[in-house]
């Protein structure tokens, strides 16, 4: 029986989170064994009906994180946390306590922006600018963490100035780099939390 099964919505998450999964350290956890499920429904799909996918892994997995954006999920609750407690709920009926749901608000791209020196370095900034600077002046806004409020339009139009291709591998080498322990965001902090209560070191 493996550790650990994710569902997510899609490519961009499944990278992201690989490249936290693949560093137990700096995430606080001991080394776990995991694997990825996409939802061919995306978003909404993981939404509606991530728990009866979850279910049909009960019994070659200890544990299973489901996890999604609360933006495009199509979810009538008033914010991510609502959603989560609902979603947990549902996991409760086959798991217990084994399984738990990480709504992303608003998006998983927003995890990425944890340092200007990882992105620049990944998707090869060349202005001379730093690259929050040059995201100012296109007008792009930032919340109380210094994360651009559209996460992923913000990385799309660095791509395209930097003449990068975009690539969910872009996301995997980001989190591959950027500091776990300082990360923020409410969401992350709930997965890793978490995590840490499955799999202490």
């Amino acid at each position: 029986m493996k550790d650990l099964v994710l569902l997510v919505a899609d490519k961009n998450a499944h990278f992201a989170l690989k490249g936290a999964l693949v560093r137990p350290e700096a995430l606080g956890i001991a080394p776990i064994e995991f694997e990825f499920r996409v939802h061919p429904g995306r978003d909404g799909g993981v939404r509606k009906t991530g728990s009866d996918a979850l279910a049909r892994e009960h019994r070659r997995f200890k544990h299973a994180l489901l996890v999604l954006d609360f933006e495009g999920c199509g979810s009538n609750r008033p914010n991510a946390e609502d959603l989560e407690t609902q979603l947990d709920l549902r996991l409760k009926e086959i798991w217990q306590s084994a399984a738990k749901s990480v709504v992303i608000e608003p998006e998983v791209d927003v995890w990425i922006w944890g340092s200007d020196n990882a992105v620049e370095d990944v998707i090869e900034w060349h202005s001379g600018k730093r690259l929050r600077e040059w995201l100012r002046d296109e007008g792009y806004t930032f919340d109380e963490n210094d994360k651009p409020t559209r996460p992923k339009e913000a990385i799309e139009a660095a791509l395209k100035f930097a003449g990068t291709p975009r690539s969910s591998a872009l996301y995997q080498r980001i989190a591959e780099k950027i500091s776990l322990s300082r990360c923020a965001d409410s969401a992350f902090l709930r997965l890793r939390n978490q995590l840490r209560e499955w799999f202490p070191r």
